[in-house]
């Protein structure tokens, strides 16, 4: 199995040192962290399940090995554990008392908590991933809940990542179809770069381009044999999320692997103060469709015919704009945020004109880099069906109402240039939202 373009990558990247991807593998954990830790104690955090899955053996591996290994640290696996900033405060309380590096054993949030606390102790970590359901194992920053909504906290990726296909392969098949989604969701999100590149807003990098968009369509076709447990299926699934993970350390943003289908999930997130139903995934998986359905009916467009002046004068003022997003929510701190979020990529009047011109010029070219980017709505949502994803709000009780709800709001709560803004700007989303609503439209059905 070709690990080639993960081995190139490590070498362009600053944090992580290795990633072992290959079945059998856990059993050379004590070896690998013994390269990137010498004379270190370690200390497995996991929760019942991972521990169940990996952290046992990944103990007993380091007993086996004459290593030094502390008692590990397990929260329970019901309910889930909540990557919230209060479990950060607590993990790292915990491991200021305990003079090791911090092995996670798990998946989003044990990851995510580890990396963070350990960050905030000053130490590096390594993880042992137990699914394939996302690309954080491998990325900058921790997405953790703070205040009521989700956000990246800047932290260190771990030095070392152990993948056991045969452990991975293991996990709940909700796990797996969570991280497939999270993966064809950079199709979408390299639109979304695309059009801001485009605009003039924030350019390509080629190289982090390369990494997470050179082996996306491979990685992610054929979904319907993940859940025969295919194992070159599942390679390149885990291989595509390792990079994607490796796309955002390189770039130190998220950009990169996130666009306008992580804004819906996380505003859906922001309700959330515990584990939810559906996991992060799966909810960027329904905005992957939200977002490519929405793409469909930008392109029928010819923006080549844009009235540049009236949408420059009947643009929002920020005032108004502010105004829009007290309306919208309630919490006082996510108002505060999104506020702040918004202001940020707000152009002023001259700047609006600039780009509007821009997209009136460019508009033959951009389309066609979008045409060549993008899957269309419709054969997106039978992949992620394939791979056993929510592909209907319905799916996770919710309704259309909401769903175009998170279509007006999303761009609202972070500074990130997607298509919401771009269709907004250019006056157009409205009808394409009516478009896709109303009777015979995508999500009429």
């Amino acid at each position: 199995m070709d690990t080639d373009c993960i081995g190139q990558t490590l070498m362009d990247v600053q944090e992580t040192k290795s990633i072992s991807l290959r079945s059998g593998i856990l059993a050379k954990t004590p070896e690998i962290f013994s390269r990137y830790f010498p004379g270190q104690k370690a200390v497995i955090v996991a929760d019942e399940n991972t521990y169940i899955a990996a952290g046992r053996q990944v103990q007993d591996l380091f007993s086996a090995a004459g290593m030094p290994v502390c008692e590990p640290l397990i929260y329970p696996g019901k309910p889930l554990l909540y990557a919230s900033f209060d479990n950060v405060l607590r993990l790292a309380e915990s491991l200021r008392h305990i003079d090791a590096i911090p092995v996670a054993v798990g998946s989003g949030t044990i990851n995510d908590l580890t990396k963070l606390a350990s960050h905030r102790l000053e130490r590096r970590y390594m993880v042992v991933a137990t699914a394939a359901s996302m690309d954080g194992y491998t990325a900058s920053g921790a997405s953790i809940s703070k205040d009521g909504f989700k956000q990246t906290f800047s932290c260190p990726a771990p030095v070392a990542v152990v993948a056991d296909l045969d452990v991975m392969i293991r996990a709940p098949k909700p796990m797996t179809a969570s991280g497939y989604a999270d993966l064809l969701a950079k199709n979408v999100a390299g639109a979304d770069w695309i059009i801001a590149d485009a605009l003039g807003i924030e350019p390509i990098n080629t190289r982090t381009w390369d990494i997470v968009q050179g082996h996306l369509r491979e990685s992610t076709e054929h979904p319907d044999l993940l859940s025969s447990n295919d194992p070159q299926a599942f390679f390149r699934l885990v291989r595509g999320l390792m990079l994607s993970g490796l796309s955002l350390q390189h770039y130190q943003a998220s950009r990169p692997a996130s666009g306008a289908e992580h804004l819906i999930s996380h505003l859906w997130e922001m309700a959330e103060t515990t584990h939810g139903e559906f996991s992060h995934g799966l909810k960027v998986g329904l905005g992957t469709i939200a977002s490519a359905a929405l793409y469909d009916r930008v392109l029928a467009r010819d923006f080549t015919r844009l009235n540049v002046d009236r949408m420059v004068n009947a643009y929002l003022s920020r005032s108004e704009v502010e105004a829009v997003i007290r309306k919208a929510f309630s919490n006082p701190d996510v108002v505060d945020s999104a506020i702040q979020q918004s202001m940020a990529k707000y152009p002023e009047p001259d700047e609006m004109r600039i780009r509007l011109i821009r997209l009136k010029e460019q508009w033959p070219q951009i389309k066609t880099r979008l045409q060549t980017q993008l899957i269309h709505a419709p054969e997106m949502r039978d992949m992620l069906a394939a791979a056993g994803c929510v592909t209907h709000p319905s799916q996770m009780g919710k309704t259309t109402t909401d769903l175009l709800k998170a279509y007006r709001q999303a761009r609202l709560i972070r500074n990130r240039y997607t298509i919401l803004d771009m269709a907004e700007e250019a006056g157009c989303l409205e009808d394409c939202l009516n478009e896709l609503f109303s009777p015979g439209g995508f999500w009429a059905s």
